[in-house]
């Protein structure tokens, strides 16, 4: 677990944890049983395509597409824009800016069911730290009942944060070592 320095500045304990993430050797994350009981036909679920040292997604989107679910990609214009999470066949990126790998921007529009999050740092309660461009505060809060799953390294973990009042908090964040079930997904 990574110490939160004092005080806390954002930009210090984000550059912190993405040293430590990026020195994380690459590896696949286990797909927990728990995460494959929330997968059903017909679901959307919103993965990423990763950056840098974040941790990859793709066997849950796998384990998504297995169970017949569809998948979509966030679609980020710039950082004032809200992000859309946009259908993606798993295939094909466009780029986009900041390095990230966009899905088509012609395709469909949807409102995922499950939303698997990068994460720069988290804490059990389910407080997480992004990039810092507020993209998936507000994906979570135009879609309040989409379950969130943080996907990330051991690494990343923090003693408890103080969140901001527009934070929202995680159901669940999924490492190499644990799932870490933080609340029912159906509460």
């Amino acid at each position: 677990m990574t110490d939160v320095p004092s005080p806390t500045d954002k930009r210090v304990l984000r550059a912190r944890l993405r040293a430590l993430r990026d020195a994380v050797p690459p590896r696949s994350l286990p797909v927990p049983p728990a995460f494959l009981s929330l997968l059903r036909s017909a679901l959307t679920v919103a993965s990423y395509a990763p950056m840098g040292g974040e941790a990859d997604p793709a066997p849950f989107a796998r384990a998504a597409v297995d169970a017949g679910a569809g998948l979509a990609l966030p679609h980020v214009v710039d950082r004032a824009t809200p992000l859309r999470f946009l259908a993606w066949d798993g295939r094909r990126h466009a780029p986009g800016p900041f390095g990230l790998r966009n899905p088509p921007g012609d395709a469909p529009e949807v409102a995922p069911d499950l939303i698997l999050t990068p994460l720069v740092g988290f804490d059990r309660k389910g407080n997480r730290i992004g990039q810092g461009a507020g993209h998936y505060d507000r994906a979570f809060a135009r879609f309040p009942e989409a379950i969130r799953i943080g996907i990330a390294w051991s690494v990343q973990e923090l003693p408890p944060l103080a969140p901001d009042p527009w934070d929202v908090p995680l159901h669940a964040v999924a490492t190499e070592q644990e799932w870490i079930s933080i609340m029912d997904p159906a509460a």
